[in-house]
Formats: structure tokens, sequence, C-alpha cells
């Protein structure tokens, strides 16, 4: 008897010390984040997207930036953007579109795509430069004005399609139905539902996909917090169906975005005036129809 009561102890304490503590619920997001809508303060953000085919994941474009806030969210924003194209690759697919018999993607454009692109969003208006941008400017003019504050430009075209700061509703919408894990929490969100509640994503919508109804699949979703509940880390996988195509085929787009040094100070300046063109016509001086670069990047 003395060894069957000292064996059924020691089980119990090899089932004590292998349980652990149990392990607390991670905050949820929603107050903490709106707790940090103060005026002058921010947050600064990386983020990495990439293709993916299958096994296979390429980087395809890598932003990051400083967000202002305001009582109410998102105020203004600093955003560096950049493919991860090789000139050589370029020069390439330039070469190739010549051949193609399309002259107006000539070899200064192309490459142009190499460069850094810079997007700033300040009061009623978004401006941008480099890039794209610095193949098609007037000598006279750096930057280009345009109305609306919702971040557009040929890095942001595959940018976080769950915006999860500027739309407080998106966040709410999220955390329905997801499960907690021991650092956050995941999920999944129908692209089309998405569409309805969200002006980011569904600006998106314009430009890859004919209506918002042929937005099909979920993009699934890992959000990461802190101990204060705070977002450090969000990855979403949208397939590609999601962005309108028939089917997906094994392709998809994955985005990594991390926050960092929440409450930061953060003030974001408009460029000077004097660089500042307010037009097309003031702006670009490329040949041919001047609606081309912008039909494939705004939205």
């Amino acid at each position: 008897m003395k060894r069957i009561l000292t064996g059924v102890a020691l089980a119990s304490t090899a089932m004590i010390i292998s349980a652990g503590p149990a392990l607390a619920a991670p905050v949820n997001p929603v107050a903490p984040v709106q707790k940090q809508f103060v005026a002058g303060h921010g947050v600064k953000f990386a983020e990495r997207v990439k293709i993916v085919a299958g096994a296979q994941r390429q980087v395809s474009i890598r932003r990051s930036g400083s967000l202002e806030f305001g009582p109410s969210g998102v105020v203004a924003s600093d955003v560096t953007g950049q493919f991860n194209i090789k000139r050589e690759e370029a020069e390439k697919l330039a070469d190739t579109l010549k051949e193609l018999g399309d002259e107006e993607f000539n070899l200064d454009l192309v490459t142009a795509l190499t460069m850094p692109e810079r997007i700033v969003t300040k009061g009623r208006y978004t401006y941008l430069t480099g890039g794209l941008w610095s193949a098609v400017f007037n000598s006279n003019k750096s930057w280009i004005r345009v109305p609306g504050v919702q971040p557009i430009g040929a890095t942001t075209a595959y940018s976080q399609p769950l915006n999860i700061l500027s739309e407080p509703a998106t966040l709410k919408t999220m955390l329905k139905g997801a499960k907690a894990t021991k650092d956050g929490y995941t999920g999944k969100i129908q692209a089309k539902d998405l569409s309805k509640n969200s002006p980011l994503f569904g600006g998106l919508m314009v430009l890859f996909a004919p209506s918002k109804s042929s937005a099909k699949g979920a993009i699934s979703w890992k959000l990461t917090v802190d101990a204060k509940g705070l977002p450090t880390r969000l990855v979403s996988v949208i397939p590609a169906t999601a962005l309108g195509a028939k089917e997906a085929n094994g392709v998809a787009i994955s985005v990594e975005t991390t926050f960092s040094d929440w409450g930061t100070p953060v003030t974001v300046t408009a460029p000077p005036e004097l660089e500042v063109a307010k037009t097309l016509d003031e702006a670009i001086v490329v040949p041919g129809p001047k609606t081309l670069p912008l039909s494939a990047i705004a939205h």
C-alpha cells in the first residue's frame, strides 16, 4: 500500500509540473488601439508583401512608414515603398514590352519601378513622389497631389487589406468568431463581407475586380498583440479569387505588417507648395494618354 501511495504521489507531482500555470487569454485589442488615438502621436510600421504560388514564396514589395493619430484614428501618414525588382530585370521587361509594341512603357518608365516611392497623406490630399513618378514628372515639380486621403500608389496596390487602424469596424468584424491563441487571435473573413464594410478593401476591388460580387474566398489572418493588447504583427493571406480571379490555382498574396513604437510623437507635413503639381497636365510630361500610368495604380 505504501508503494502504491508513493507512486500516486509521484504521478500527481509530475502532472502538476508538466501542466504548468494556465495561460492568460490575450487582451482584446479594440479598446487599447482606440486609446492610442491621441493627437500628435502615432505608430511606426513595416510591411512585406509576398507572392505565393504553391510552395514558392517571393517578396515583391517592401513598405515602411509612420501613421499619425487624431482623436478618431489615423489622420496622416508618411510611407515609403519599393518593388523587389532588380534593374536588370526591369531592363528585360522593357525589352519585352518594346517587342510587344508597347512604346509608352519605355526603359525609363519601367526602371523607375526599381526606385523607392514615397506617399504622404495630409489633410484632404495624398502626395506622391519617386518610383514610377520620377520618370514622368515635369522637372520643375517633384510631387503630385491627388484628392482624397486613402493612400494610393504603385506599391500600395497590394498593401495590407485588413485596415485595423484606420477602420476600427474592420478590427471588430475580424474578431467576431476569431480564435484566441497564446499571443493573439487568428481567423478568416470572407472577401465579399470585407469589401462591403472596408473602404480600403472596397477600393482595391475597384482596381482588381469588375464588381464586389466577384470577390470570392476567405482571407485568413493572424494577429499578434502585446501584453497591453496593442498589435505587434498582422499576417493576412489573400487568395487570388478574393481579388477577382476565377480560380486561385494555388496563387495568393501574403502580407506581413509589423507595428512598433506605439504612442511615439508623429507629425506628418505636406511637401512644400512650390514642389507640388496639382493636376496631371502640370505634372506629367510623357507623350500619349496621361491616364495610362494612373489607371494601373489608382484605387
